[in-house]
């Protein structure tokens, strides 16, 4: 699923390490305020700005090629990454609320598994419980034993349960070991798995992992989306997924999809929520990586030789200026959106479907 090498004193000083630590978010302290530091983004491939140029005189740029692909709106390649596809504003408006709201409801569910499965177990209700300001408790019963005059003796710990509640008075925060608030645990959230499961200590799929299939509306669209990078008269057939969260300060560092069968079917991957970068390296880190923005609504397809390149997001953008979630909040203004909209000011939503056979 993903790989990434050890982080020794070398790999700090590998090329794609270098362009990691350049679009890293850093913060400084200024008059008591910790302020995001400058970055210069002139070297960032900016698709939108692509698209729109391409539209107006069919302008090239570098290394940017149109893909001859037949597909239903531009689908850009880089001449020096076959294999790797750029879709920009490849989901509708209609499309990215929809898996928004499927991201933060749905697909945490169990039997779905997430990051909080080894310390918590099955979680669920995260979403609704973090809305609702509930505590996440441990939960504990004893066995009883009754002495020969009838005392009652509470021994060993007989079974333990993490269970919402209520929110009981303010929560101190001090020991997590027995309580969590739900919204930590949401803000917490890293990734969650559909389909086919990936054991992630034996860096495998497990078969026989219970899961619930991947929602047919999804499969279609992912489908759709895969078609330009497809070898001819082949259906991509989407059969696991993972659901990335990235929170403001949040990164994925730079690794490889290596785990499934054939990497001629693409990795079919779309953008949700804040704008971010993302770096798509080569064959080894010392490859300088190409960065571009991701929008809510691009979608990514890296097949082939693509699969095979070093990849990560580095930052994500929340600030008002660069965030570019203006055109989705009007969709979450309602009452009840209220807690999607906070979520999605600081948050980015990374969907990514795969073929594992």
């Amino acid at each position: 699923m993903y790989r990434s090498d050890d982080r020794s004193d070398s790999a700090e000083r590998t090329a794609f390490r270098k362009a990691e630590k350049k679009y890293k978010i850093y913060y400084d302290q200024v008059k008591k305020k910790k302020m995001a530091r400058p970055v210069d983004l002139s070297e960032v491939l900016d698709f939108k700005s692509i698209l729109e140029k391409y539209k107006c005189n069919g302008e090239r740029q570098g290394d940017v090629l149109l893909a001859k692909c037949g597909f239903d709106r531009p689908v850009f390649c880089l001449e020096s990454r076959p294999g790797f596809y750029f879709i920009p504003g490849a989901l509708t408006l209609e499309d990215q609320c929809r898996w928004i709201r499927e991201s933060l409801t749905s697909f945490p569910q169990p039997p779905n598994r997430t990051n909080h499965n080894a310390i918590y177990g099955p979680i669920e209700d995260l979403f609704v419980s973090a809305k609702e300001r509930k505590v996440l408790v441990l939960e504990e019963t004893f066995s009883e034993n009754v002495t020969s005059d009838n005392t009652v003796i509470q021994s060993d710990v007989c079974s333990s349960k993490w269970k919402f509640v209520e929110e009981m008075g303010e929560f101190n925060g001090k020991d997590e070991s027995k309580s969590v608030p739900a919204s930590v645990l949401l803000r917490k959230l890293r990734w969650s798995t559909l389909g086919l499961q990936f054991d992630w200590s034996k860096r495998s799929y497990n078969v026989s992992l219970p899961h619930k299939k991947i929602p047919d509306a999804l499969c279609q669209l992912a489908k759709r989306l895969a078609a330009p990078a497809m070898p001819c008269g082949e259906e991509f057939q989407p059969e696991a997924a993972i659901v990335n969260y990235f929170g403001q300060g949040d990164m994925l560092g730079g690794h490889l999809d290596d785990m499934e069968k054939d990497w001629s079917k693409p990795i079919v991957s779309m953008s949700l929520g804040c704008k971010a970068i993302f770096l798509l390296g080569g064959k080894s880190r010392e490859d300088p990586p190409i960065a571009m923005f991701l929008r809510s609504g691009d979608a990514v397809l890296m097949a082939g030789e693509a699969r095979e390149c070093f990849h990560g997001v580095p930052r994500i953008f929340t600030d008002q200026e660069h965030a570019e979630i203006s055109h989705l909040e009007p969709h979450f203004a309602g009452e009840d959106d209220l807690s999607y909209l906070n979520y999605l000011k600081t948050s980015r939503i990374n969907i990514n479907i795969r073929q594992v056979f």
